[in-house]
């Protein structure tokens, strides 16, 4: 079967080596443009880019898939299947209905819950117990098209957006292969979402930052752990502005107004929550310093 892969971020890299590693015939990559970054403003391949380029699939990357010119790449490369994951770009309807098995999406949700962009980040916000991955035929709506397959994981209290990320990157690949492997075979399943269940993980900004003490505890390590590494959370203490990467729940409770700094430790700064709860801050990042931890600020900053 041929088929040609889409994806641009870390995301996609482990859906991309196990077609690979499955035997799977993977003609062409698709993604997104070198960027500049760093200091010097270098153009850096992306993460997807650097494992085609070790498996000398050719790769384009164009800037939009609305072209002719994309489209006739595309139709010579008549592609049985085309999979995407994290590629970051809308593929028309006549791309959609190109390939004979059509287009399949790696979606890091458990469908329709989490349409959109960033449906790890909202399922550790909402402080959801579960999520897992979706693959799904795209349609020309937004995450809107038929599931074939999916796979549920439990969400760790303590787990971070990063770490979520990585699993859920693991998850997707192996079920992209089983999904493929069906599809080949004539025994994948099809079935429509029901829209009345569906809710919208949309993109992330600055605006999710600032942290409300008035919040229970729970609320705001969610909040932490939810917005890491970007846009990360930040909170006003003693005076100083932070960004706050990472926190812990004490179990210790406090009749102090929320906000109040109970005081530090050798493991962070102490502050009351909305509920009473003590919330412990245990790595943060003053302005012009570097990310570290609470304890480590505090030898020559002490707070007042």
């Amino acid at each position: 079967m041929n088929i040609v892969f889409m994806g641009t971020p870390d995301f996609a890299v482990p859906s991309l080596n196990h077609l690979i590693d499955a035997g799977h015939t993977v003609t062409a990559v698709f993604t997104q443009p070198d960027k500049p970054k760093n200091r010097g403003m270098k153009l850096l391949p992306t993460p997807v880019k650097v494992v085609a380029s070790a498996h000398e699939i050719p790769v384009y990357q164009p800037a939009t898939l609305k072209t002719d010119e994309a489209f006739d790449i595309l139709l010579e490369l008549h592609p049985d299947l085309i999979v995407v994951a994290a590629y970051g770009k809308l593929l028309p309807k006549r791309i959609l209905e190109l390939p004979a098995l059509g287009c399949i999406n790696v979606h890091s949700s458990l469908l329709p819950r989490y349409r959109g962009a960033a449906p790890i980040n909202w399922a550790i916000l909402n402080g959801d117990e579960e999520t897992g991955v979706t693959i799904m035929h795209m349609a020309e709506g937004l995450d809107t098209g038929d599931i074939i397959s999916q796979r549920a994981t439990p969400i760790d209290p303590n787990e971070t957006v990063e770490q979520l990320h990585d699993r859920l990157a693991e998850i997707g690949a192996g079920l992209l292969v089983e999904t493929v492997n069906a599809l080949q075979n004539g025994t994948a399943s099809r079935f429509t979402q029901d829209d009345s269940l569906s809710c919208y993980a949309p993109m992330l900004s600055r605006e999710l930052s600032p942290i409300d003490f008035r919040h229970s505890a729970r609320q705001i390590h969610n909040q932490v752990r939810g917005l890491i590494p970007w846009p990360a959370t930040t909170a006003e203490i003693c005076g100083e502005t932070f960004k706050i990467f990472s926190v812990e729940e004490t179990g210790m409770h406090s009749d102090e107004a929320p906000g109040t700094v109970l005081g530090a430790d050798k493991k962070g700064i102490n502050i009351v929550c909305g509920d009473g709860q003590v919330l412990r801050i245990v790595e943060l990042q003053a302005a012009g310093k570097k990310r570290m931890r609470a304890v480590d600020y505090l030898r020559g900053h002490p707070l007042f």
